[in-house]
């Protein structure tokens, strides 16, 4: 998949759609220290829980989430954002149709 245009202006939003009953995700940078990607996710879609090695970075775009960190409950509307330290369990859900910038930094 192609990242996106450098030394342009990108419309983040725009570059990810909704698509019913799903989780489409678009890698925009991808380097060795990490990468950036787009996710838009359906209502009542998730991502179970899991871990990662590094931190993260979840940025809500457009519409709501619930973000678990360790078993503790976040909710995230457009504009807020919360880093998900390495190596502890976390899981996200859709509130309402929900995009979200993930930016993932590996140590």
């Amino acid at each position: 998949m192609a990242t996106a245009p450098k030394s342009e202006i990108l419309h983040l939003a725009e570059l990810v759609s909704y698509q019913d009953g799903s989780v489409v995700s678009r890698q925009i940078a991808k380097a060795n220290a990490g990468n950036i990607t787009l996710f838009a996710f359906d209502q009542d879609q998730e991502l179970s829980e899991h871990t990662a090695p590094f931190d993260a970075l979840a940025h809500i775009l457009d519409g709501s989430a619930e973000v678990k960190i360790s078993g503790k409950a976040f909710q995230l509307g457009s504009g807020d954002a919360i880093i998900m330290p390495a190596n502890e369990p976390h899981a996200l859900k859709a509130l309402s149709p929900f995009k979200m910038l993930l930016t993932m930094i590996r140590n």
